[in-house]
Parts: structure tokens; C-alpha cells; sequence
């Protein structure tokens, strides 16, 4: 493909991404067993924490863009609500990690940002022609994601959390 022709597929994807996301993501996520209501950001932290390999709170924090003081407000709430489970580090006692706890597994297996409702209304707006080219497009995306992440093996993204949660997440729902 010519830098052109790349060109207008990014500029495509980054004007038609948006709206797609806008239209279909999650506002809250709920617990599957106890009903109870996690906005998209507390859910967004559970996908970057694992349950068996805690993460500092001020690394987490850097990762999200935010003071590790407002980090620890949210981890907070999220182990009120018995989701995260806190650590102190055994060499140093100031630092804190933060793991997941079952129910902050099953959240975060059972959330996805994108509104399974929503994104059905959408594509019953498609004839079956249009929906099918639509969903091409995305796994030709999907395959080209795919293959980027593999290309970076060996990188520090290539071990991102995020990454593996994710795949964690996409296989638990396979199954």
C-alpha cells in the first residue's frame, strides 16, 4: 500500500473508530452476581490488574495517566467492594501492590467496553450485504492487530497486562 493510500486508511479509521465506540461502549459494568454497578473506569482498572501477579498502586497509576493518590481513591472503592485485594511489598512496607480478587476476575471476564445491545441494534441497521463487508473489514483489522502484537514480541507492550487480560477475557467468553 503507498503512504497515500495508507494515509486515507488512517485518517478513515480514526474518524470512523470513534463513532462506532461512541455509539456502542459500555457506560457501567455490572457484576454478574451481585447486580452491583462498577462505572467503565473502575472496570478499566480491573482489566490491567492480574490475580496472581500483583502491580504496585504507582505503577498502575503512571499506566493510567493518573497521581498515585487518586489511583489509591479508586482502589479504594474497589476493595470496598471486595474486587481488589491490597499487598505490601515483604522488602519494603511503603510500597502497596494490588491484585485481583475472584470477584474482580469475574468482573473483568465478564465486562467488555462494547455493549453487546447496542453493537446488535447497529448491525441490524445493515442489510445482510453491508453487514457482512463490515464484519470482513473487522477481522481484517483484527488479523493486522494480531499480527502487529506479534511483531513486537519481545517488547516491553508485548507483556502488557492489557494484552494478556484481554486475550484472557476473549478466550473465557469462547468458552
Amino acid at each position: 500500500m503507498n503512504n497515500a493510500a495508507t494515509g486515507e486508511a488512517l485518517t478513515a479509521v480514526m474518524t470512523l473508530y470513534p463513532r462506532i465506540y461512541f455509539a456502542c461502549h459500555t457506560r457501567h459494568v455490572r457484576d454478574p452476581q451481585t447486580q452491583r454497578l462498577l462505572s467503565r473506569h473502575q472496570a478499566s482498572i480491573l482489566d490491567h490488574l492480574d490475580e496472581l501477579e500483583p502491580t504496585t498502586v504507582m505503577d498502575l497509576a503512571a499506566h493510567m495517566g493518573v497521581t498515585s493518590a487518586t489511583m489509591s481513591l479508586s482502589v479504594d472503592r474497589l476493595e470496598r467492594k471486595g474486587y481488589v485485594v491490597r499487598l505490601r511489598d515483604a522488602t519494603d512496607r511503603r510500597r502497596v501492590h494490588v491484585r485481583l480478587t475472584t470477584a474482580g476476575v469475574r468482573i473483568r471476564e465478564a465486562s467488555s467496553v462494547l455493549d453487546s445491545s447496542r453493537v446488535e441494534a447497529l448491525v441490524a441497521r445493515l442489510n445482510d450485504a453491508d453487514r457482512k463487508r463490515a464484519v470482513e473489514g473487522l477481522a481484517l483489522l483484527a488479523r493486522a492487530a494480531d499480527e502487529s502484537m506479534r511483531d513486537s514480541a519481545g517488547t516491553p507492550e508485548a507483556g502488557d497486562r492489557e494484552t494478556r487480560n484481554a486475550r484472557n477475557a476473549r478466550e473465557a467468553r469462547e468458552r
